[in-house]
């Protein structure tokens, strides 16, 4: 099994990605020896957008990741992103845009990652305090300079959206889609199409939990964020279930877990939308690639989509605090 390959913009890449990020945090321990081999693994599959960030671990997920693409630089398209800063003790500071600091965290982010460029670079977060023609200039000059060939935005809106691109094109947007949280498909959506920007979804999985293998809270790691997130908690997680259950039933029709049919649904958005599954595991990441190459029928998505209706969906995606984040 190879992945066939779709476009972000004029960048190519396998049509689904490789999230690097609960390799090295979030999602309770972590085990370098299985995260390289499943690094290794997604290459073979065709799963060539390998997807991190400097906040991520605080910098320990850009070097694992250098780490395992060390010999095979040229098979990666490699994206990371910057504007979180961090207090002492790791916690988030708050965001930082200004031109200064992108030439900063772009420099950091080479040298832990080990490489002379980064493919795709995101602004991981839109900072308010600071235009963002000042970001995306700095973020151009990156590319002049040959440290960076392509620029991306993370859960910007639209009206930001059209402003960078009016600086330099923006190649991709990352955003949370699923069919847990779809608030990005009216304006947002429609902007990026037009503009020609193609659509990253991350956690298109629900951070896992449409998998149906999140039951409790009690069964996840004591520093897992999940345990923390509304729709994991006060009594959201039980009624999310239903969902999760519908969705089984269906899979089973298809010989496919409930999983597969969530990531193969977001995989159907168009041929301009390539998700990044997160794992750290062989045995998922392999379930994940199995998912881009399910076909489905428009009976079939209208069936899913109703198993799933977002109106039915218990509880926000994030914390309030977290939401003042989130860019958008």
């Amino acid at each position: 099994m190879t992945l066939s390959t779709r476009r972000l913009g004029q960048l190519e890449v396998g049509a689904q990605g490789l999230g690097c990020m609960g390799m090295s945090q979030a999602y309770g321990v972590g085990d370098e020896a299985e995260s390289i081999a499943t690094v290794h693994r997604a290459l073979e599959l065709g799963v060539t957008l390998l997807d991190t960030a400097d906040q991520y671990g605080n910098g320990a997920n850009e070097e694992l990741v250098g780490r395992a693409i060390a010999d095979r630089r040229d098979q990666v398209v490699l994206a990371t992103k910057f504007a979180f800063v961090k207090n002492e003790d790791g916690s988030i500071a708050g965001l930082r845009g200004d031109a200064e600091y992108v030439r900063q965290a772009c420099d950091a982010s080479l040298r832990r990652l080990g490489v002379d460029h980064i493919d795709l670079y995101y602004q991981h977060r839109v900072d308010p305090n600071v235009p963002i023609e000042e970001t995306v200039g700095a973020m151009a000059e990156l590319v002049e300079a040959g440290k960076v060939r392509y620029l991306g935005l993370s859960e910007a809106g639209a009206e930001t959206i059209r402003r960078a691109h009016a600086v330099h094109p923006i190649t991709a947007l990352q955003s949370e889609w699923s069919l847990w949280t779809r608030d990005i498909e009216g304006e947002i959506l429609g902007t990026c199409r037009e503009l020609g920007i193609g659509l990253v979804p991350f956690s298109p999985l629900g951070r896992g939990f449409l998998t149906g293998q999140v039951t409790s809270v009690d069964n996840l790691a004591a520093d897992d964020m999940r345990r923390g997130l509304p729709r994991f908690t006060d009594g959201n997680l039980e009624r999310n279930l239903a969902i999760v259950a519908a969705l089984r039933a269906l899979g089973e029709q298809r010989g496919v877990t409930a999983g597969q049919l969530a990531l193969a649904w977001v995989q159907h958005q168009g041929a301009d939308v390539v998700p990044i599954p997160g794992t750290k595991r062989r045995k998922y990441l392999e379930e994940n690639a199995a998912a881009a190459q399910l076909e489905l029928s428009a009976e079939e998505l209208a069936a899913i989509e109703a198993a799933a209706p977002a109106e039915q969906i218990a509880g926000d995606r994030y914390t309030a605090a977290m939401q003042a984040l989130s860019g958008r």
